[in-house]
């Protein structure tokens, strides 16, 4: 019998619905019949891809005993963390005060009948393993000291969200300066895995922010050192494993250091932001591989993860019940796939090899497709067998894709789409479409609503990165076609943003019901604070420089976190480097400009925007006043190359 999660809207949630657990929704009914029948409340947070999730789901929330202690005992909520972000937010800030290292998926909480929390863990094991109890064991233990020491258990929380939510918040604010630059590289250079490329140990995540901001360093400073970093790393991230080689697209991040064994999900925002960063190497260092790479993956989200323009959040790991089941292959069914083919015998051992599929295979028996050198690949039959290993995953389960549509997410993925049109002018169209269609479904009546389902009309109102991500990409919309109305429009949703969350030059992140503050640091994607300022400096560059004090305001209250740890927020630390440096805006007439939009990636100052203008010629100038008047655009390279 379906739970009180049958009528909702996300596909994480309707995967709970069928569960003996009586799971509510968040909201005010689960939340009386907490305080009527004096129980406390166990808060699951997860999301539709998450592995750790599944695992908990099939080990706990389908298993009928430990149901009938849980429905017994507690009041069931269930949260996608994707839908309701505010929520996720606050409860990981709690398991972060409770724990003293960071959480993750599911988030497992339980609070008071008031929502005050006293308890916290994420997955939790059915039977004793980890160093810890059984899940169905930990629910009586904690029913029974909710029963007999609730006081004490509410005293515990009190004092916990004291703690959250202090009083006074002491500022340490410091000199913002361009020493900042060698902090970045010396930082980036003492993380360099040399030989893998990325930073850090596995778990390696990509970090495309931190590449970007290499990339762009290269181009201020010159010092090749920076680049390399950058360039070598996507290059092995691209070799397979990360990166689905028979598909396209980047799962979400990788369990070793070589990038080959990955958690098999993948994500909106990842393949947004590597696709990105994928055409800016390319822009960087002109070679086609970087570009053919950004195409790719653009091009499979475009067919496969896409509906009337719009993305879908996520698609999962596993396929029933087994992680990477869909993406991995055996020896001999690889083989097969190659007879099948037409591929010569003779040729099917040294393809086999080339391609890293062995008898004993690189991931439990079976193989993840993967090659030495994605950026000069001349295996003879390559082309023909990655077909035929395609066709074979034809066959089989696809994994679950959620079909929820993000505002900020989808935002990332149209601003890679306009980037792209630059290079080449056939994503134009398909950009252009798919910002119309985020715009008609879910910015209505000037309201910006945060997700929906797809073809459903949204419920939930945005967040900040929904504001700071479709603004930025109104601005890019703007770069790749001059078309005023997006100017237009980013402009008023920055004054929307300002006055629903800036608050003294911090930000909050949700208001209402969980008042959150935003980071600056860049978890899964950029900082929506980063995010946010920078559509302010583009805005105070291309419309009213009014705009410029709210980002250095912001950048001097947070000075201190970023000059001293640079590399932990590369998207800040872009923004003080960009404040610094300042914009280069070239103003012309619109037919003039237009001629020149697609070279707007390729000059020598990073920080570079197109205005329309009415005077003749090109204007160069920077956020406060003009310094160059050209006949034609070679000049204004000629004096950008000499700055």
């Amino acid at each position: 019998m379906a739970n009180h999660l049958k009528n909702e809207h996300s596909p994480y949630l309707q995967q709970h619905a069928d569960n003996p657990v009586d799971w509510y929704p968040w909201g005010e009914e689960a939340f009386e019949k907490a305080r009527k029948e004096n129980k406390a409340i166990f808060l699951s947070i997860g999301y539709s891809s998450c592995h750790w999730c599944h695992v908990m789901e099939d080990e706990s929330f389908k298993d009928e005993a430990t149901a009938k202690i849980l429905n017994k005992h507690f009041i069931a909520v269930k949260v996608d963390r994707e839908e309701r972000p505010d929520i996720d937010k606050h409860f990981q800030e709690v398991y972060q005060l409770m724990n003293q290292r960071p959480g993750g998926w599911p988030t497992s909480i339980f609070l008071t009948q008031e929502q005050k929390p006293f308890y916290s863990a994420t997955y939790i094991p059915d039977e004793p393993r980890y160093g810890m109890m059984s899940f169905s064991s930990l629910l009586e233990v904690i029913a029974d000291k909710y029963s007999k020491e609730k006081a004490l258990l509410t005293e515990k929380a009190d004092e916990i969200l004291r703690f959250l939510n202090p009083k006074e918040d002491r500022i340490q604010a410091t000199k913002l300066d361009l020493s900042i630059i060698p902090r970045v590289s010396d930082q980036a250079k003492q993380l360099f895995d040399n030989t893998n490329g990325g930073f850090n140990k596995a778990p390696k995540f990509p970090q495309a922010s931190m590449l970007d901001l290499l990339l762009d360093l290269y181009r201020i400073t010159g010092d090749k050192e920076t680049r390399e970093m950058a360039l070598h790393s996507l290059t092995c991230m691209a070799k397979g494993g990360l990166r689905d080689l028979v598909e396209g697209g980047f799962c979400r991040y990788s369990t070793d250091n070589e990038w080959l064994v990955p958690h098999f999900e993948k994500m909106t925002y990842d393949n947004a932001l590597l696709a990105e960063v994928y055409l800016k190497a390319y822009h960087v260092s002109g070679k086609d591989f970087y570009r053919s790479v950004a195409f790719e993956t653009i091009d499979f989200m475009i067919q496969n993860r896409s509906e009337e323009g719009l993305f879908y959040s996520a698609s999962d790991a596993d396929t029933e019940g087994e992680e990477g089941k869909y993406f991995v292959y055996t020896y001999e069914k690889a083989l097969k796939s190659f007879d099948k083919a037409g591929i010569p015998k003779e040729e099917h051992a040294a393809l086999a090899e080339a391609l890293h599929i062995t008898e004993e295979g690189n991931f439990e028996g079976k193989n993840i497709v993967r090659i030495d050198d994605p950026a000069q690949c001349d295996i003879p039959y390559y082309d023909e067998a990655i077909q035929a290993l395609r066709k074979r995953r034809e066959k089989r389960t696809h994994p679950f894709i959620d079909k929820k549509v993000l505002v900020s997410w989808n935002a990332m993925m149209i601003k890679t789409l306009f980037k792209a049109s630059r290079t080449d002018n056939a994503y134009l169209k398909p950009a252009i479409r798919s910002l119309d269609a985020l715009l008609e479904s879910m910015y209505i009546n000037s309201e910006l609503f945060h997700s929906t389902l797809m073809g459903k009309k949204p419920k939930i109102k945005a967040f900040l990165e929904d504001y700071a991500y479709l603004a930025e990409t109104l601005i890019e919309a703007y770069q790749s076609t001059l078309d005023e109305t997006y100017l237009m429009t980013a402009t008023k949703l920055a004054n929307s943003a300002i006055e629903k969350y800036f608050d003294q030059g911090k930000w909050k992140f949700s208001r209402g019901e969980f008042e959150t503050n935003a980071d600056i640091y860049d978890s899964s994607y950029p900082s929506s604070v980063a995010t946010m300022i920078s559509v302010l400096y583009s805005i105070s560059s291309l419309v009213d420089t009014v705009y410029k004090k709210f980002v250095f305001k912001t950048l001097e209250i947070y000075s201190y976190d970023i000059m001293r740890q640079p590399i932990s927020t590369p998207r800040m630390s872009r923004m003080v480097i960009r404040y610094l440096k300042d914009d280069v805006i070239i103003k012309a007439k619109e037919d003039a400009l237009k001629t020149h939009i697609n070279d707007l990636d390729t000059l020598p100052h990073p920080f570079s925007l197109l205005k329309n203008d009415t005077n003749e010629g090109f204007m160069l100038c920077n956020s406060n006043s003009c310094f160059g008047h050209e006949k034609d655009f070679k000049g204004i390279i000629e004096i950008l190359e000499k700055r």
